[in-house]
């Protein structure tokens, strides 16, 4: 066995630095974090070959004195917390010491900062972890770092990053997820000497969301804003058809710290359940205030993850929310004409350079100080003529601004940024009206096709291709899927009977023998009542094998073997059991089962029948495989698809 040795101290350091930089991204992460604790009010960041030669991040914070420039370097060494109880009321983004000591160890690092009570800045210089330079420097007020030729002393580290294009497609979801969750911070991030992504600080999230997500998706969100005495929420929550194949969509906020928790993931999609298909995932933006003592965040070096201290109620309360959002409005999705964006690419607005805020404004943090009294978010707007009022939402003609940094020797990245095309002026009393009219169309709750002060104006039509029924009701015209809606009526009715424990059983003669494994035994005993409270009749049956005598009369015929094997299955991969969550995959086939199909000529009253039955639903707009029941198209989208308008 080979000797026990104490590591040196520059081994112990670069080992330490790869639990925090782990690559460009987490360089990026770091840093900007600091300058949000530090208060800045705008940010710029600018990075060249994915970050690994060049990541520049400016600030308009405080800055360092020059007596703590050593010190902040150091491991361990923080302004955010003084003994291990503070750990228990942590507000700020970093708090472990670790971040500029774990930077410094594995990089060229140039730091310029200055306070605005202090006369002259501070030009600090370490390579490697080693100490080059200190000096005085004249400098606005606030902190320039520049990152150079990261892992150059770490090549083994080096080898296992990315290409530039993937090291710098990651720094800009950092840099999304970073002005999503601090819509009062200006953002400003530049790859490659081109401008990205630039938020005007305005306190709006959804100008956040529009200037990232486009138009399209701004327009199908319906907000949030709810709380009890330990949390607060609020937000923006997708319509059901703007969902996606993977979570990147799902964002969500711990007082102002970008985490995943497999909690609130949890609660989000069940409270989706039903109106996504299968395999789909929604638009969730959620910043959410929490009490440190009810919130533990010092989980992971990465500070990704969280643990709450009433997770059931955080579930339950993040649930209903968005539950109720989905389910105050119709959501039936409108068939359009045709898009005004050819290209199909997100929408975005014209922006003005005075509109656009940069590092180290003076009166910028004074300006929306005064400003947070009116932190409802102002929509984007979406007619033409609003359009060209979105640029007004930031800027006031008393801000002045102020120089960007000096570049520095070496930097040949820091030339001069493209320029932004100009807009029209506009009066502010016409601005006003504009927002105005744009809050009514996004608040405006029509008038529901399927509720029963509107069902005596409902004119059916007919049927179409024997599947689809047609409806006419107001100005808009519905096509209604009738095997999806019966299959939703009847999953409704299965799911009532079995959260009532009115599950009918059917005998089967003969009984069905099944063989089951070690795993798959322990499983049954486990759950035993589950399966009874479904309506399974299961026995020992001698050895490895079992009897069931009965299954649900709903399930009777659908190869009864296989469902129970698949239930069994399934409770091998939940860890907390739920009865309904377990069997809501089988009450969907058996509705889908006893659903009217499609090619299947019904008569006009048996499709009132089937109306009436979806105004008693509570969501009657997808079916449990998540497919929509009902479409819409608007009289004035039928006449634009016949050139009636244009």
């Amino acid at each position: 066995m080979r000797k026990i040795e104490v590591l040196d101290q520059n081994t112990i350091d670069k080992i330490a630095a790869g639990e925090v930089v782990e690559r460009p991204s987490s360089v990026v992460k770091e840093l900007v974090e600091n300058a949000i604790d530090a208060g800045a009010t705008a940010i710029t960041v600018e990075i060249s070959e994915g970050g690994k030669k060049l990541i520049r991040i400016t600030d308009n914070g405080s800055g360092m004195e020059a007596d703590q420039v050593r010190l902040a370097f150091l491991r361990h060494a923080t302004s955010k917390i003084r003994q291990v109880e503070d750990l228990e009321h942590i507000s700020s983004l970093g708090f472990r010491g670790e971040a500029l000591s774990s930077i410094a160890a594995v990089s060229q690092v140039e730091l310029i900062t200055k306070t605005s009570t202090a006369l002259v800045g501070v030009h600090y210089v370490i390579e490697g972890g080693q100490e080059q330079k200190l000096e005085e420097a004249g400098a606005p007020d606030g902190t320039t770092f520049l990152i150079r030729n990261l892992f150059y002393n770490t090549p083994a580290r080096s080898k296992f990053l990315k290409s530039d294009m993937t090291e710098g497609n990651y720094i800009s979801a950092l840099m999304e997820q970073l002005a999503l969750s601090h819509p009062e911070i200006s953002f400003k991030y530049i790859q490659n000497r081109q401008v990205k992504l630039h938020s005007t600080g305005n306190y709006s999230v959804r100008d956040v969301i529009y200037h990232i997500y486009g138009r399209d998706i701004t327009r199908s969100l319906l907000e949030v804003s709810a709380g009890n005495d330990f949390m607060k929420i609020q937000g923006f929550v997708g319509k059901p058809e703007i969902s996606r194949g993977n979570r990147s969509f799902e964002n969500y906020y711990i007082n102002g710290r970008y985490v995943k928790d497999k909690i609130i993931t949890k609660a989000i999609e069940d409270a989706y359940r039903g109106f996504l298909m299968q395999h789909k995932f929604p638009f969730v933006l959620l910043h959410i205030e929490m009490e440190g003592n009810d919130l533990d965040v010092n989980v992971h070096p990465s500070k990704m993850e969280v643990r709450f201290a009433r997770s059931a109620e955080v579930y339950d309360e993040i649930y209903e929310t968005v539950k109720k959002a989905l389910t105050v409005r119709e959501m039936i999705p409108e068939v359009t004409a045709g898009r005004e964006n050819p290209t199909g690419k997100p929408s975005e607005p014209v922006l003005r350079r005075s509109d656009i805020p940069e590092p180290f404004e003076t009166k910028r943090r004074q300006l929306y100080e005064e400003k947070k009294t009116d932190l409802l978010p102002k929509g984007p707007t979406f007619t033409r003529e609003e359009e060209a009022l979105f640029s007004k939402n930031s800027g006031t003609e008393s801000e002045k601004r102020m120089p960007s940094p000096i570049p520095q020797p070496g930097d040949a990245s820091l030339d001069s940024e493209p320029k932004l095309p100009a807009t029209e002026p506009v009066s502010e009393a016409n601005q006003g009206e504009s927002a105005d009219h744009s809050t009514r169309q996004l608040n405006l709750f029509e008038e529901k096709l399927l509720a029963p002060e509107s069902r005596s104006r409902h004119v059916l039509i007919g049927q179409l291709f024997d599947t689809y029924w047609l409806v006419q009701f107001e100005d808009k015209f519905y096509i209604i899927d009738q095997h999806a809606a019966h299959e939703k009526v009847n999953y409704e009715r299965f799911v009532r009977q079995f959260q009532e424990k009115e599950v009918v059983s059917q005998l089967i003669s003969p009984p069905l023998i099944v063989t089951l494994n070690l795993q798959e035994e322990a499983l049954l005993r486990a759950n035993q009542k589950y399966f009874t409270d479904f309506g399974f009749e299961i026995e020992p049956f001698g050895g490895k094998e079992y009897c069931i005598s009965a299954v649900p009369s709903d399930l009777y015929g659908l190869n009864e073997e296989a469902l129970f094997l698949e239930m069994l299955d399934q409770l091998a991969e939940k860890d907390e059991k739920d009865s309904f969550e377990i069997f809501a995959a089988r009450l969907a086939s058996m509705a889908c089962k006893q659903a009217v199909k499609g090619n299947h000529r019904m008569s006009v009253q048996e499709a009132d029948r089937l109306i009436d039955a979806l105004l008693q639903l509570e969501n009657p707009y997808h079916c449990p495989h998540g497919r929509p029941t009902i479409i819409s198209m608007t009289r004035t989208e039928l006449e634009k698809k016949f050139k009636r308008i244009v």
